[in-house]
């Protein structure tokens, strides 16, 4: 339904491409004013260009929406904050962001430079931080706002993406400190973990069940940013074509107690039988890819 959002103001980081692009389009689409945040940078991060943002831009103005380009670094405290100001010196206010902006450095924990740590983790978890903190500010004194971020099923774990997963798993918990924290002031804040076909997508070696588009992803971003989710804060959600799915919140699984401080030998005899361990379904995946590795097979996720 056109409208849904209709007359508030929306910052996108990464909207240039991808997902990023699909929501800042979706968000034209249902009546908001959109500003498209993307340093236009390749999956490394290298070779910026300010025309990607543009690109966008012109084409919600092609189709009569409202939208203004910011090519500013997300990683940098006063990216930030300038996308916030391009907002509210265009417009006048800001009602939402959505922090997509992302980069790739794949490789295994043991080959991860620093600058391949650093430039990933400041990239996705800073970059969510510093728009998340300059609105977050803004959005108090108007009493409502609307914060998501980007996560991913990484979060749980990655051969590869140590980095990523880190980040990814890091931004959830940024998420929820902003949901707990800001929800007196009329801000919710929450996170989507897509499965759809990007840029980053196509470098995974394996295939992903249910994988969708850019575009399947958009509406669930729409429907956090508009009053409808008004009481909905602290969520992660998994949006895969057309499957959404709701993560579990952290919480102890099973307890165990002691007369007093344990011993390494006491740990030893009781915790395997009365805590024991949470399965972790990433193994199984592991196990099976290599199974399948072995018949030439190309196994699902």
């Amino acid at each position: 339904m056109a409208g849904f959002i209709e007359g508030k103001v929306v910052a996108v980081t990464g909207g240039g491409r991808g997902i990023g692009r699909a929501i800042a389009l979706a968000c034209a689409e249902h009546g908001a004013r959109v500003v498209v945040n993307d340093l236009g940078v390749a999956l490394d991060g290298s070779d910026p260009t300010s025309s990607v943002a543009q690109s966008v831009v012109d084409e919600i103005s092609a189709g009569g929406g409202s939208a203004v380009a910011s090519g500013d670094d997300v990683t940098a405290m006063d990216g930030g904050e300038n996308i916030v100001r391009a907002a509210l010196d265009t417009y006048g206010r800001l009602d939402g962001v959505v922090c997509v902006a992302g980069i790739l450095r794949e490789r295994m924990l043991f080959n991860l430079t620093e600058d391949d740590w650093d430039s990933v983790v400041a990239t996705h978890l800073k970059g969510t931080f510093t728009l998340f903190r300059a609105a977050s500010a803004v959005m108090r004194k108007q009493g409502s706002g609307r914060l998501i971020g980007f996560a991913s099923g990484a979060f749980t774990g990655s051969v590869a993406q140590a980095n990523y997963s880190a980040a990814k798993g890091g931004i959830i918990s940024l998420v929820r400190s902003a949901a707990l924290g800001l929800h007196r002031y009329g801000i919710t804040a929450n996170a989507i973990a897509p499965v759809a076909r990007t840029r980053m997508s196509e470098l995974v070696p394996f295939a992903i069940e249910d994988m969708g588009g850019p575009e399947d992803v958009a509406p669930m971003a729409v429907y956090l940013l508009s009053d409808a989710a008004a009481e909905v804060t602290g969520q992660v959600y998994t949006v895969a074509g057309s499957k959404v799915a709701v993560w579990a919140q952290p919480r102890e699984l099973r307890t165990m107690y002691g007369a007093g401080r344990w011993t390494p030998q006491e740990l030893a005899e009781r915790l395997p039988a009365a805590v024991g361990q949470d399965r972790m379904p990433s193994l199984d995946l592991i196990a099976q890819r290599a199974a399948a590795a072995q018949t030439g097979a190309r196994p699902n996720a």
